[in-house]
């Protein structure tokens, strides 16, 4: 686990651009099988994180087809609410960091870690649009 005074920034970055954070196995549950869509970013302290997912996932939410919630939840950190969110994301292997799109309480998308590394920001915004364009 790592000390929160590493992470908070991290953390910082998603939720003052309009994420909510997660932080128990309830809070994940009820926000991921609700009506609507939901867009998570499971956060990470790992370079692929802040170079790419966590601004891609912020260029995605400007655009106009939207989820109707934006949440994170930090792996290495928020244990009980990554588990439940990795358990909710079956058949895909745990990721961090990784973006997941929920429609009606069901997984319709993911960008995987592999997905992410050595790729732009842009490209894997591009990639999250047209999912939100496809589901929002």
């Amino acid at each position: 686990m790592y000390p929160e005074e590493i992470v908070k920034p991290m953390k910082l970055d998603l939720l003052n651009n309009g994420f909510e954070e997660l932080l128990t196995a309830d809070q994940v549950n009820a926000t991921l099988k609700s009506e609507g869509t939901v867009l998570l970013v499971v956060n990470s302290v790992c370079g692929c994180a802040g170079a790419n997912a966590r601004p891609a996932a912020k260029m995605a939410l400007k655009n106009e087809a939207t989820p109707d919630k934006a949440v994170t939840v930090f792996a290495g950190v928020d244990k009980e609410a990554v588990d439940a969110a990795r358990a909710l994301m079956l058949p895909f292997p745990p990721s961090s960091p990784c973006i997941a799109l929920f429609k009606g309480g069901e997984l319709v998308h993911i960008i995987e870690r592999h997905h992410i590394e050595g790729r732009s920001a842009e490209l894997i915004a591009e990639n999250l649009v047209g999912a939100l364009n496809a589901h929002c």
